[in-house]
């Protein structure tokens, strides 16, 4: 027997009262800024100034030299630290995921630790290691007859440590979900794999891969997401320099906002950031999501 509207509503009703608090909360604090940033782009806003300008924050932008460079700057970040992150998790959980608890604890966190760390922490840190006179990685250099480098300050290096950093903050998360997906993959596909002969490149290439591409695909998006919004270490450690070598989106938006008081042009930072980042997300949805499950 169909039921009518108002009993459906009853039944409905105790579910929406529980999802209510989240979905207003959800409202006030992501909701309206979003709404209220894209909206705030399209102004020339300072901190005397309010008026309506249409695009041409987004012009403006798209001349940049700053902004460009920063922009450039975040693409590298991208692609120097997911095909890493990638990699390296995949490799470090194909190899402890079969050994003792023990062993695959001690890895575990030994790779999380820098992520559940204060990032101030890790900033010193890493300061220390790549100090010109004195951090342990010139040592070790000096060690091999090399010249000492002056990672952070130097325009040809300066990147490539940044990526280094921003790399062991994010491989820790990635190694822990493969090891959960691949302990749970059966254990009778490995069996009739190994009856029929298959070598351990057969065995990932049919079986590990296909039935861990869902994890994968949610270790890529992540990744990026997060490598397009590096800035906390950017900031502690080279404040955008040498000559805006490692200059972020993220952190040319924060002194847009907060230093030069540009709320509009910063809103429309945001904006551009959030249509790459959209973009990149959709596009590696499509190619790397699958029907596969287990």
């Amino acid at each position: 027997m169909k039921k009518s509207f108002q009993a459906k509503m009853r039944d409905w009703l105790p579910g929406y009262m529980f999802l209510l608090p989240a979905m207003f909360f959800f409202i006030l604090f992501v909701v309206y800024p979003m709404i209220k940033g894209i909206t705030i782009s399209f102004y020339d806003y300072t901190a005397t100034k309010y008026e309506f300008t249409g695009f041409s924050n987004f012009t403006y932008l798209l001349k940049d030299e700053n902004f460009i460079k920063s922009m450039q700057n975040t693409i590298l970040f991208v692609i120097g630290n997911v095909p890493l992150v990638l990699i390296f998790s995949l490799f470090v959980s194909i190899v402890i995921y079969n050994k003792s608890e023990f062993t695959r604890s001690f890895f575990r966190a030994t790779f999380y630790l820098p992520a559940v760390s204060s990032i101030v922490t890790i900033s010193i840190v890493w300061k220390w290691i790549y100090s010109p006179r004195g951090g342990i990685l010139n040592k070790i250099m000096e060690s091999f007859g090399a010249q000492p480098i002056n990672w952070l300050g130097d325009e040809r290096y300066a990147l490539t440590a940044m990526i280094i950093i921003l790399f062991t903050l994010s491989v820790g998360q990635p190694i822990i979900l493969y090891i959960a997906a691949l302990g749970n993959i059966p254990k009778d596909y490995i069996e009739v794999a190994d009856l029929d002969g298959a070598t351990p490149w057969d065995k990932f290439k049919n079986i590990y891969w296909p039935l861990i591409l869902p994890t994968t695909l949610y270790i890529v998006i992540i990744t990026t997401i997060n490598s397009f919004q590096t800035f906390a270490i950017v900031q502690l450690l080279t404040g955008g320099g040498p000559f805006y070598r490692t200059s972020t989106i993220l952190f040319t938006l924060y002194k847009s906002a907060f230093e030069l008081q540009n709320y509009g042009l910063a809103s429309a930072m945001g904006v551009i950031l959030a249509v790459i980042v959209v973009i990149i997300s959709v596009i590696q949805y499509k190619y790397l999501s699958t029907d596969v499950e287990y």
